[in-house]
Formats: structure tokens, C-alpha cells, sequence
């Protein structure tokens, strides 16, 4: 049996994947590896893991490792590219595959209950135009987790976690509950920007004051 299809040639669910991965033999897990155990669905499964990843709770700056492999991926999307492509350096990169298996293991249950309701619907939003739209997104909001901004990772993540799903299942609800996310993660910005400008209004006049 391959590690992407079942004995009846349909493709293995993501967590399978997952745990046939945290499984096998080796004490490093490379990227270039599991780029290769999704083949033609590696678009959604790797920023799907990139964008779980970013959904945990990191001190500031931590985002920006984590993040830019997905603005990597995001323009990659964007650009239309049929096959995930990676660098060298990058699919070389590894981590411990018994941490990989402890990370996955803290997810599983969320990602069986997610796969359980996702499916093939609303299939124009992941068309190949639609999977263009969606990189542009996922470049934008890839651009604010690098950004190293404290607890400003969660929306976006979000946002980039449902267009993942979206597009490693085809499940155009998904995608749109990503354009909504990013519509959110665009007004909370907007809203965050007048405030420090505000407060920097504010700031000078006080300033101005004492001179």
C-alpha cells in the first residue's frame, strides 16, 4: 500500500498520513519527506501543518520562523505552480520525528472530527483561478505572521488553516469560511492601526504640551 493511496486507489486521509509518518523509522522527519508522502495534495497538507503550527501560542518573533515557510508556499500558489516546489535548503530541513509525533498526537482528535465533516463542495472556490485568489490571501496573511506582533497570529492562522483544508480537500466551505477569517484578520489590523495612531496623536499633543 502507498503512503498516499489506499489498496482501492482512493487517496489516505490526512491523519493517516500523519501517523504513518510519525511511525516510521528514522529519528528525523524531513520536509522534503512529507512533501513526497502527500504527492499532489502537498499545496494544503504542508500549509495546513504550517498553519496548525501557527495557531499555538508563541513569544514574539516565533511567528516569523514559523511563518515564512508558509509566505514561501502562499507565493508559490499564487503563482499558479501545479507542484509544490521546495529548495534544497528547505526540503532538507528536519525535525525530531518523535516531537513531529507528539505535535500530531496533541492535534489528532481536532483533525478527525475536521476531516469527518469535510468534503468535495462548492468546487469554483478551488478551482485553479480560485487556488490563485486563495495564495494572494494566504501571501497577505503569511506577511502579518511574519510580522512580530504578540498574540497576532491567531486570526490569520486561522484564516490560512481553513484555506489549507480547503484546498488539500477541495471542500469550497472551507475556503470560504477562510475568506471571512481574512475579511475579520483585515478589520482587526485596520482597527489596531487607528489605535496606535491615536495613541501617537495623543502621545505627541502631551508632548506638545510640555514644551
Amino acid at each position: 500500500m502507498s503512503l498516499t493511496e489506499t489498496s482501492t486507489g482512493r487517496p489516505r486521509a490526512f491523519s493517516d498520513v500523519i501517523e504513518t509518518l510519525g511511525r516510521r523509522p528514522g529519528e528525523r522527519l524531513a520536509l522534503g519527506e512529507l512533501v513526497d508522502a502527500f504527492g499532489d495534495r502537498a499545496f494544503g497538507a504542508v500549509m495546513l501543518l504550517f498553519g496548525v503550527l501557527n495557531l499555538m501560542p508563541w513569544p514574539p518573533g516565533g511567528t516569523t520562523i514559523t511563518g515564512a515557510p508558509l509566505l514561501f508556499l502562499s507565493m508559490e500558489l499564487a503563482w499558479g505552480r501545479e507542484a509544490l516546489w521546495l529548495p534544497g535548503w528547505m526540503e532538507r530541513a528536519t525535525v525530531s520525528r518523535a516531537t513531529f509525533r507528539k505535535l500530531s498526537d496533541r492535534f489528532m482528535k481536532a483533525i478527525r472530527f475536521t476531516e469527518h465533516l469535510s468534503r468535495p463542495r462548492l468546487r469554483f472556490l478551488t478551482s485553479r483561478f480560485g487556488q490563485g485568489l486563495i495564495g494572494l490571501a494566504c501571501v497577505f496573511l503569511s506577511a502579518v505572521l511574519v510580522l512580530p506582533i504578540f498574540g497576532g497570529n491567531l486570526i490569520p492562522a486561522v484564516a490560512i488553516t481553513f484555506f489549507s483544508l480547503g484546498v488539500m480537500q477541495r471542500d469550497g466551505l472551507a475556503v470560504l469560511l477562510g475568506w471571512i477569517v481574512t475579511g475579520i484578520t483585515i478589520v482587526v489590523l485596520f482597527l489596531a492601526w487607528k489605535i496606535i495612531v491615536a495613541g501617537f496623536e495623543h502621545g505627541w499633543e502631551w508632548v506638545s504640551g510640555l514644551v
